[in-house]
């Protein structure tokens, strides 16, 4: 397993806000890896979160012949789950290449590029203006 791990052309690469997923599908029976834990642990066994994982797979009908080793930093729980799905229907397009056509009208395969903005001066955040007084 570890030389599939660290092949360039193997990777499916995800991003979303400041998460930044690498996967790897390796032919398996249908287990989630997450920076070496179990994906069910590492995502607090939120249903939702494990579901938006598996859902390229599951509408290609692939579930159970994926193990799905993802390594994930940055971020939070809810964006590196979607860098892991937007790595995982990358991955999947770049293994059979009629597989975009099928992702594509879901939604899988479109990059959310929505970030955080950033803080300007005399503000106190990005918009958060200092309270305004008459007198």
């Amino acid at each position: 397993m570890a030389e599939l791990i660290f092949q360039k052309d193997n990777i499916g690469l995800g991003k979303r806000k400041q998460a930044i997923g690498r996967v790897f599908l390796i032919r398996g029976e249908g287990k989630v890896t997450i920076n070496k834990v179990s994906g069910t642990k590492y995502l607090q066994y939120n249903d939702t979160y494990l579901n938006k994982i598996w859902a390229p797979l599951k509408v290609l009908n692939l579930e159970k012949q994926f193990d799905i080793v993802a390594l994930v930093n940055g971020g939070g729980l809810t964006g590196q789950t979607q860098a892991i799905q937007l790595g995982v229907a990358r991955k999947l397009c770049k293994m059979d290449n009629q597989n975009r056509a099928i992702l594509k009208p879901f939604g899988f395969l479109t990059r959310d590029s929505r970030i955080k903005e950033r803080k300007k001066y005399g503000l106190r955040k990005a918009r958060k203006a200092p309270q305004y007084s008459k007198r």
